[in-house]
């Protein structure tokens, strides 16, 4: 355990305006309140902040810092308070303090709730100021490196599966990729031993079998460069365990076909240095294709630059080479801590300078709750990127796999909000196209348009989901009201009762509402019913009498009661998946007769007044709702189903939907259902407007020869 004096000299050598006295109490404080607690191994509690502060003297951070990380445990696991932090120390400490104890009060606990809510309140603190998370780092590392000792392996797999889901990307996402590397390792050795046992035991036979390869290597690479006049400083580092087995998992290639385990690397003095030992290199050893990155011109979020380049190099070697200058390898090392107060002497604390941070944020704002959150951010932080351009030239960096709907929110949410189509380089293109790295994208919005549900399939990072999901969220929540409201109404009518606002509310707490609007939504949903609260507001109301088991209700009456009745609900212009939606067994069109069936958490299915699946609730006639079009709505395209039985010869697919396009249908799907030597048979989705419109596209099609036959589809 490292002594008082020895702990502020470590701090003085690097920072000697440091505040000696105020890390000497610090130190007498945290050791007196913690006493004679123990950690699992036994040791003195009061070892871990030591050990916590002394991580954080390798990073050399300032003296606030060290002092925090002393002071980390002592609000949660002492008797000591807030106000005696801040007493003693000032309001700056007290404060760093506060945002580290908040974060581990609900550390560690099963409830998958707790654990995103914890990692969002680490959200709001490193967003005040970033040594909160440098602080929560370090203690997770000390953490880590004493995990052998909880005896319950579940507890060490749950601390490992957090480590490696949420703070190892949070380093990475700081730029601090030696604690990053080092967390991956601690936790993949919790979590799959027998894998990383495995990887261990290749790299020991590796190295036995290479005895002197690396030092050989790293002495031609510096004559090479060197020989051009280039000073350079050369070293090889050897990959972890973790990231030598994920790039297998992922390449889904064997331990011999990786041809970086060993990187190698070249620290120059300047930028120019820097690309002319890439020319060195490239003009000596042959180049790998595709190895080669440039991240001094287009550094990477966290503020990473390197130029990557794989070689053919000495002793015939596929090695990685990464070249940079000493302060590009201090911020490669260290990340924000590289960039501390001392040496710059501007202020680096305010967490919200990160770009990503404020896309946390903003997706914390509008995630519908603490596990949704985590599910986004989980997103937002794990995956490989691709660097895109606006067309001004700015760089936009989105994970490996992002469509243009995820470069306009990362651009603003404003314009993924309105966003309707993408240029990528140029070329008009579908808005779920992957973007690749390099591609220019240009967004096209409209002010009148407004997220599609669909988005949520294809885009990739959290923020775009968030947002999507948000919407969708609001507007099923406003479609559910207003039907709500509706299926009220009409219960009220049937009974002859005025159905007022006041009534409503005076019944909220039969149904645990906050609000009419509340409940409306539940009555939208399907989860009340409109005689529910009709009973709940006249109580001497009975409810309606249960018919005895094996009673039959004509469906033919039902049908005829449920529809063109002239009290019904009309349907608006509908969003897929929204309180009020098609049934896919009868495609119902404008000009149908159609009934509604509510369904339990889904709002309304619309089916056709001869659609087979009502059989299914001819007993239920609580859940059937007279509906009718809204003549008033904007067209829109519906989708009509047809089954067709088409000639086998040649051209005749192309007759059929010649016919359908020239009759302005868009073909939206078609599949095969039965084929034989003369005759295929098909079911064909297309976009229409209204029955008149398929019924003119049916009689088109009966009028070419190579249709056999054409109906439109039931079931």
């Amino acid at each position: 355990m490292m002594r008082q004096y020895e702990l502020v000299e470590r701090v003085k050598s690097y920072d000697p305006g440091a505040d000696e006295a105020m890390l000497n109490r610090a130190y007498v404080f945290s050791m007196k309140a913690h006493g004679s607690q123990k950690r699992a191994s036994g040791d003195p509690y009061f070892a871990h902040p030591i050990e916590v502060a002394g991580i954080l003297t390798n990073m050399k951070l300032d003296g606030s810092s060290i002092v925090t990380a002393l002071l980390h445990d002592t609000v949660e696991d002492t008797t000591a308070t807030l106000e005696d932090i801040e007493k003693h120390f000032g309001s700056n400490i007290a404060r760093l303090v506060d945002g580290v104890t908040k974060l581990s009060r609900l550390e560690l606990q099963s409830d998958g709730t707790r654990q995103a809510e914890n990692f969002r309140k680490l959200l709001l603190a490193m967003s005040e100021d970033i040594r909160v998370l440098l602080v929560k780092l370090a203690d997770r590392v000390h953490n880590m490196r004493t995990l052998h000792f909880i005896p319950d392996p579940h507890k060490r797999r749950r601390i490992a599966l957090e480590t490696m889901e949420i703070y190892a990307p949070l380093a990475e996402r700081i730029g601090m990729n030696d604690m990053k590397d080092e967390l991956e390792d601690l936790a993949f050795a919790q979590i799959n031993p027998d894998a990383r046992s495995s990887v261990m035991a290749r790299l020991d036979f590796l190295r036995n079998q290479g005895s002197g390869l690396v030092q050989r290597i790293i002495e031609e690479l510096r004559k090479t460069v060197e020989g051009d006049g280039v000073k350079a400083w050369v070293s090889g580092r050897e990959k972890t365990a973790f990231s030598i087995w994920r790039k297998m998992q992922r390449k889904n290639v064997s331990f011999e076909q990786l041809s970086d385990i060993m990187a190698f690397r070249v620290v120059v003095e300047s930028v120019e240095d820097c690309y002319r030992a890439l020319g060195v290199i490239h003009g000596r050893y042959p180049m790998v294709p595709g190895r080669f990155k440039d991240y001094i011109s287009t550094p990477k979020p966290n503020g990473y630059q390197s130029l990557h380049t794989g070689v053919l190099g000495p002793e015939r070697q596929r090695i990685e080479i990464q070249i940079r200058t000493r302060e590009m390898h201090d911020i490669a090392e260290l990340g924000v801590a590289a960039h501390w107060t001392y040496k710059r002497g501007g202020s680096p604390t305010d967490g919200k300078q990160y770009r990503w941070l404020r896309e946390l944020l903003d997706i914390l704002e509008h995630a519908a709750g603490p596990e949704e959150f985590l599910e986004h951010t989980k997103l937002e932080m794990f995956q490989d990127q691709v660097f895109c351009f606006t067309p001004k030239g700015e760089v936009v960096a989105l994970p490996r796999g992002a469509c243009p709907v995820d470069f306009a929110y990362a651009v603003h949410s404003q314009v993924g909000d309105t966003c309707v189509g993408s240029k990528i380089n140029g070329r008009l293109m579908p808005l779920r196209t992957q973007l690749s790295n390099g591609d220019q994208v240009e967004i096209i919005t409209s002010k009148t348009s407004s997220p599609s549900p669909t988005w949520e399939q294809f885009v990739v990072t959290g923020k775009a989901k968030s947002r999507v999901r948000r919407f969708v969220r609001l507007k099923k929540r406003a479609e559910f009201i207003d039907l709500g409201r509706a299926i009220l109404q009409k219960a009220f009518r049937q009974e002859g009762h005025p159905f007022t606002e006041k009534a409503i509310a005076g019944v909220l707490r039969n149904f645990k509402c906050d609000s009419t609007d509340d409940l409306y939504a539940m009555a939208g949903e399907g989860l009340v019913t409109g005689r529910d609260v009709l009973v709940a507001v006249f109580p001497g109301l009975r409810q309606q009498p249960q018919k005895p088991p094996g009673t039959v209700v004509p469906l033919a009456r039902a049908r005829q009661n449920k529809a063109g009745s002239g009290t019904s609900i009309p349907i608006r212009g509908l969003i897929p998946g929204m309180a009020v939606h098609y049934a896919r067994c009868c495609h119902p069109l404008p000009g149908d007769r159609i009934v509604g069936i509510v369904t339990t958490g889904k709002g309304v299915a619309i089916h056709t007044i001869d659609c087979d699946t009502l059989e299914n609730f001819a007993e239920s006639p609580e859940r059937w709702l007279d509906v009718g079009w809204d003549v008033t709505d904007e067209a829109q395209e519906l989708v009509g189903r047809l089954n067709v039985v088409i000639a086998n010869e040649p051209g005749s697919l192309g007759s059929l939907t010649t016919v359908i396009g020239k009759n302005l249908g868009n073909i939206t799907n078609l599949k095969i259902t039965n084929r034989s030597v003369e005759f295929f048979e098909m079911l064909i989705d297309v976009e229409v407007k209204d029955v008149k419109h398929l019924s003119n596209i049916i009689a088109a099609l009966r009028a070419n020869p190579v249709i056999n036959s054409v109906e439109r589809a039931r079931g």
